[in-house]
């Protein structure tokens, strides 16, 4: 008799294990995922917009690991917001990602170029970047925007167009800012490759050699460089200058962008670029 009743027990047994293991195919930890995502933008979007930008700049600061990277927060959210407010003005198409800045605060002997990601916040590259003979020496101090004064000049710039000129493969440059860097494209001020932006030239004169105003770049990676960087991306060149100073720094308009963003991204709706600089 037991033999007999063996058989549809087992099968019986077999469907309720396969019963109980069976999972629905939108599983706890996924909803639980979304909702968090979900509150997380509403939680950000009841943020003031100076408040958000912060946070924001912050967080993508943080996940970079930027500081290890030895750029400080102050210059990474001056960038930050001048590519928002770049976007908003539409100089540069809101598919950009590229952030490049060049912090000559620092010592030429330091790896003051950081090419950021914003969109996959990741740091493609850092690596060493020379300033004008008539700025200064390991560091530079003086900046202008006239020609023949050999000086970097400070401020947003897109990048234009790949040609080659007596540098090899360069890449021309657009200045944002007027009185500034506006005549960079009359100065020829330029991203190119240099053979004394190089640790041997640091080893010979204990700094970078100096261009005639342009951001030269090592020889070996300036083609690296142009390729990320071209194509209407944006490249911040800061210093601490009293004088200087740019309709692209204003971070309640970043911030409003921003806030716009997330609320049309909740709606599924591109966003207008009607925020005015």
């Amino acid at each position: 008799m037991n033999k007999i009743f063996s058989f549809p027990i087992l099968v019986l047994s077999v469907i309720a294990i396969l019963t109980l293991s069976w999972a629905p195919a939108n599983p706890v930890n996924e909803i639980d995922s979304e909702i968090a995502k979900n509150n997380s933008v509403k939680e950000h979007s009841s943020l003031s917009p100076l408040a958000l930008l912060e946070n924001q700049a912050s967080t993508i600061y943080d996940v970079i690991q930027l500081e290890n990277a030895g750029l400080s927060f102050e210059v990474f959210e001056k960038a930050y917001i001048g590519f928002l407010n770049l976007q908003t003005s539409n100089k540069v198409s809101e598919q950009s990602s590229i952030l490049s800045i060049a912090d000559f605060n620092q010592s030429s002997k330091n790896k003051r170029l950081w090419i950021i990601d914003l969109k996959n916040e990741s740091l493609l590259l850092k690596t060493w970047v020379s300033h004008g003979r008539g700025s200064g020496g390991d560091i530079a101090t003086q900046f202008s925007n006239t020609n023949n004064s050999h000086q970097s000049s400070l401020g947003f710039y897109v990048t234009g167009e790949v040609y080659n000129g007596k540098h090899g493969r360069s890449l021309r440059l657009d200045g944002m800012d007027n009185g500034f860097n506006s005549n960079a494209r009359n100065r020829a001020i330029v991203l190119h490759g240099a053979s004394y932006v190089s640790p041997q030239a640091i080893k010979n004169l204990n700094r970078l050699g100096l261009s005639h105003g342009c951001p030269a770049v090592p020889l070996e990676l300036s083609n690296k460089i142009i390729d990320l960087v071209k194509d209407k991306t944006v490249l911040y060149i800061h210093a601490n200058s009293k004088g200087y100073h740019s309709v692209y720094l204003n971070p309640e308009v970043a911030g409003k962008r921003l806030l716009a963003s997330i609320d049309n991204a909740d709606q599924d709706q591109p966003l207008d670029s009607h925020i005015g600089i």
